[in-house]
């Protein structure tokens, strides 16, 4: 009871859990609903080149993002 709430928060974090656990990907803090999410790096070359053209966001070859299905 000493200690704050947020709703809001707590709704945003169940939401993110929610979409991680359905589509296998991983929320960034503040990840609200229709922001990109983070996918596991590929395990091979081949599987890094052939994301080339599936609409990630790389940062670098093991760090992407990708907009979540609506």
């Amino acid at each position: 009871m000493s200690n704050g709430r947020s709703i809001p928060e707590i709704v945003r974090l169940v939401t993110a859990m929610q979409a991680s656990d359905a589509n296998g990907v991983a929320t960034p803090a503040g990840w609200q609903p229709g922001e990109d999410a983070i996918v596991p790096p590929p395990k091979t070359i081949a599987a890094a080149a052939g994301r080339e053209g599936e609409g990630f966001a790389y940062t670098d070859w093991y760090f992407s993002k990708r907009p979540l299905a609506a």
